[in-house]
């Protein structure tokens, strides 16, 4: 480890940072992969909000999945929390993705094009000299009738394995 840049070998930010990740009142420790509930999108924010707030004030980049109709209500609570989203998405901090061209790449869920594609978007956070990557996604496509969706309890299950290989919380 390099004290003066507290990063692994790898490049990767350290486990041990001097900052903590907070998320809905806890710290993140090593399991860095949270899956959360809400009742209504106002709870949803109230608790998100903060979370990448404070990632955008630390430099981090944030790579977050929305659905396609709600695009720019996400963009307009961002804004809310004094995020400007124009400039973050115009430096490359900030990436909004549609389910479309995520999840449901070409109509259908499929969990190894799904799980590459988080690897290559945590690597490439890293490798444009972002310490951390905060990935948000939103998963209501999984409520509904879509082809593939059989398989995202197997998905989440691989996707804990590749996880703790990087440092970067996902929501």
């Amino acid at each position: 480890m390099d004290p003066a840049t507290d990063r692994t070998k790898s490049g990767r930010a350290s486990i041990n940072s001097p900052e903590p990740i907070r998320f809905a009142g806890s710290v993140l420790a090593a399991q860095r992969h949270v899956c959360a509930f809400f009742h209504h999108p106002d709870e949803e924010y109230r608790v998100l909000l903060p979370f990448i707030k404070e990632g955008f004030d630390r430099g981090e980049k944030a790579f977050h999945i929305v659905d396609p109709t709600l695009r720019a209500e996400h963009s307009l609570r961002l804004a809310s929390a004094g995020i400007d989203v124009e400039a973050a998405e115009k430096s490359g901090q900030f990436e909004l993705c549609n389910w479309a061209d995520a999840y449901l790449r070409d109509g259908h869920f499929d969990q190894d094009r799904m799980l590459a594609l988080i690897e290559e978007v945590l690597d490439g956070g890293m490798q444009e000299g972002f310490a951390l990557t905060r990935l948000v996604a939103h998963m209501d496509w999984a409520l509904e009738d879509r082809p593939g969706v059989d398989d995202l309890v197997e998905y989440e299950t691989r996707l804990n394995y590749i996880l703790p290989r990087y440092q970067d919380p996902v929501i």
